[in-house]
């Protein structure tokens, strides 16, 4: 039944036994003392009281011993005064320890002594009579027999103190063995705590501390094991480690990956851009020179003028094409140098500045202040917000606007980032397409090479920044490229 039962179950077993016998040792350690409190009080309140009563009534009963004696030899009346005082103090005594009395025994022992007192009494004042009246003899006869019932209610009076001596040690036993029973409760609840720990501490030691040891051991990294104590910090440390180790291995095995396919493309479209690049490249600038040359000596036509145009429109587009392939195949190395990013916005605007104005697209700069410089390339920056303008443009047919706000984000100096945002009120992206945006060739333009945000990504990686998208359909599209600071 033990053994079916889980590791975490078992300890809060355990822990709700050592819980549980406490909480009941206690209880009955309480209990025991109110019931040793109220054996103690019953003595002091009660019966040492009734005793000290009893011994009272007792004293009463011996002081008035004498004083008839005394009067029979010289008749003096201050005698019976001193005799009459203590009568008095006795029936007090006497009605005080009849209010004491609690048992049905003790209450008859104090009738029995006020009827043979009261006996006493009148036997006592029948002797008094005699001896005023001069009957020596009857009185010296009549009080021979009150002098031994004197004797007989005194010692009723000392049973009846000894009947409360006997209480009072009976009590006095109670709470003695109420004392032993209470220190017999203590020490088996003492002894089943010390069983039970010694049993949790078996479970903590054998079935948590060593396996964790044992675990610690498989899963360091080095030889050289943490000792300090804290088995439980050292195993997280280790296994933290792990995840570590395992999350750069799916790190470096996603971008060995990523490298694969791109190395697989880099050859493809190499190849591709190389052949086109002395194939197609070379005749295409030399129609673009013939072309403007004809521009400058011949007289066209309105019509003749417009398709010219259109022509070397073409022709510049092909040589975008090819020259985007080019890029893509054999990326430049970045040339870096201390360079704002405020300053390649304004750069990247400037050069646009017609674009714009042709496109119906109004671009508002949002900065509190010029963004510090960054090591970083100008040249392909400028590129990057370009790319990404131009797009926000062709996407936005019949004009709109675009903010670019620039905020640095992170705590300085050492995580500090440059963040600049380019937010358009576009179409938007539709969600199955956002996933894609990135990849090489892929585009939804009819005339469209799909390697323009490819190209981006790339050169904000290789800066060590990052490109996020969001973006709503009907609501615009916000890229935001996130470019660390110096360190």
């Amino acid at each position: 039944m033990w053994k079916k039962i889980n590791l975490k179950h078992r300890i809060y077993v355990l822990l709700a036994a050592i819980l549980l016998v406490t909480l009941s040792g206690a209880a009955v350690m309480v209990w025991y003392s109110y019931h040793i409190e109220g054996v103690l009080t019953t003595i002091t309140d009660e019966n040492l009281v009734a005793f000290q009563s009893a011994e009272a009534l007792e004293i009463a009963m011996v002081n008035q011993k004498g004083f008839l004696s005394y009067y029979s030899l010289d008749g003096n009346p201050d005698w019976l005064v001193q005799l009459g005082k203590y009568r008095r103090l006795f029936r007090e005594q006497l009605e005080q320890a009849r209010a004491l009395a609690r048992s049905h025994e003790q209450k008859q022992t104090i009738g029995r002594i006020a009827d043979e007192y009261d006996l006493y009494i009148r036997e006592k004042d029948q002797v008094i009579d005699y001896y005023k009246t001069g009957k020596l003899k009857f009185g010296s006869k009549l009080h021979q027999d009150v002098r031994n019932r004197f004797f007989t209610i005194l010692k009723m009076c000392e049973g009846y103190k000894r009947e409360y001596t006997r209480s009072i040690m009976a009590a006095k036993q109670e709470a003695l063995t109420k004392a032993a029973r209470l220190r017999d409760t203590a020490m088996a609840v003492i002894v089943t705590h010390i069983l039970l720990v010694v049993l949790l501490a078996y479970l903590l030691v054998y079935q948590i501390l060593n396996p964790l040891r044992i675990l610690i051991r498989e899963t360091s990294r080095s030889k050289n094991i943490d000792k300090s104590g804290n088995d439980v910090m050292t195993l997280s440390r280790s296994v933290r480690g792990l995840i570590e180790d395992a999350g750069q291995i799916q790190v470096e095995l996603e971008k060995s990956r990523e490298n694969l396919l791109h190395s697989e493309k880099m050859a493809m479209v190499g190849k591709l851009a190389a052949g086109m690049a002395h194939s197609v490249r070379n005749p295409f600038t030399s129609v673009k020179m013939r072309l403007f040359s004809l521009n400058r000596s011949l007289k066209l036509s309105g019509t003749q003028k417009e398709d010219f145009d259109v022509i070397s429109e073409e022709i510049d587009h092909i040589d975008t094409i090819v020259q985007n392939f080019l890029e893509f195949s054999r990326p430049p190395r970045l040339k870096m140098q201390s360079a704002s990013p405020s300053t390649v916005v304004d750069t990247a605007i400037q050069l646009l500045r017609y674009r714009l104005e042709s496109y119906h697209v109004k671009v508002t700069v949002h900065r509190d202040k010029i963004l510090p410089a960054i090591d970083a390339d100008p040249d392909q920056l400028k590129e990057v917000l370009v790319n990404l303008i131009v797009n926000a443009c062709e996407a936005m047919t019949g004009g709109g606007a675009i903010d670019i706000r620039e905020s640095l984000s992170g705590t300085p100096p050492d995580r500090q980032q440059a963040k600049i945002r380019i937010i358009d009120n576009g179409p938007g992206i539709p969600p199955a397409v956002i996933k894609k945006v990135f990849d090489p060739f892929y585009t939804t333009k009819e005339d469209g090479t799909g390697l323009g945000l490819s190209i981006v990504s790339r050169i904000i990686r290789e800066h060590g920044g990052r490109v996020d998208l969001t973006s709503t359909e009907g609501r615009g599209t916000t890229f935001s490229i996130v470019l660390p600071m110096r360190q």
